[in-house]
């Protein structure tokens, strides 16, 4: 029974910092604590993950959480800030709305989150139904900083926090296969790779990673 405590108590903790660091990086403003704050997501997440697979037993798990600590953790972080470094980025994240609408809008989706999930889950354990409920709130955290960031790295970094949401639901549930949590990276991290890619066209083509650049381009601002 002591055991099981400390099992729930624990997840509930890394679930909770992992949402933590969505807010974190929803509050930063300067592109390097952005990406830090995101490589402190990617190692709490790995900690979840590490964490699950000793309390439900799946060796699997792990490595789920060595890769989410490898790729979240370290190797992205590091390659986004040699990209600053080399293309001379803004250290500013321009956004489309300030601090205080934007910390609100993370609450009500936070709120949200808790009203579509722990209804919808009745039958399952407590842990799993607020792990689920913590999952999509760094989901839809993830999608708020993709919407309401003008800068094409802030915006792939919160596809990627998004991403942290789907793993960390897929960890939380007992019994999910690896398959579908390594799918799941690999799917996102394509995309990832993608809008990589779409951001140095932007930058090649107009000399800025500012997205607001498109829309004079395409005539929509006067």
């Amino acid at each position: 029974m002591r055991f099981g405590q400390i099992t729930y108590d624990l997840s509930h903790l890394l679930g909770g910092a992992v949402l933590l660091l969505s807010f974190v990086l929803l509050y930063q403003r300067r592109i390097g604590a952005v990406i830090n704050a995101f490589a402190m997501q990617g190692t709490l997440l790995a900690l979840a993950a590490a964490w699950a697979a000793h309390a439900q037993g799946v060796r699997g798990l792990y490595l789920t959480a060595l890769l989410a600590f490898v790729v979240k953790g370290v190797l992205i972080p590091l390659a986004l800030h040699r990209l600053v470094r080399q293309l001379n980025l803004h250290r500013t994240v321009e956004t489309a709305l300030g601090v205080g609408p934007s910390m609100i809008a993370g609450v009500a989706l936070v709120g949200l989150s808790i009203l579509a999930v722990l209804p919808a889950t009745e039958a399952v354990s407590a842990l799993t139904r607020e792990n689920l409920a913590f999952a999509l709130s760094v989901v839809l955290l993830g999608m708020l900083m993709m919407i309401t960031r003008r800068n094409a790295i802030s915006q792939v970094i919160g596809l990627l926090s998004l991403e942290n949401g789907l793993i960390l639901a897929a960890v939380g549930v007992a019994g999910m296969p690896l398959v579908v949590e390594l799918s799941t990276m690999a799917l996102v991290l394509m995309v990832a790779i993608v809008a990589g890619v779409f951001a140095f066209q932007i930058r090649e083509r107009f000399d800025t990673l500012d997205t607001g650049s498109l829309e004079e381009h395409r005539g929509e601002r006067r």
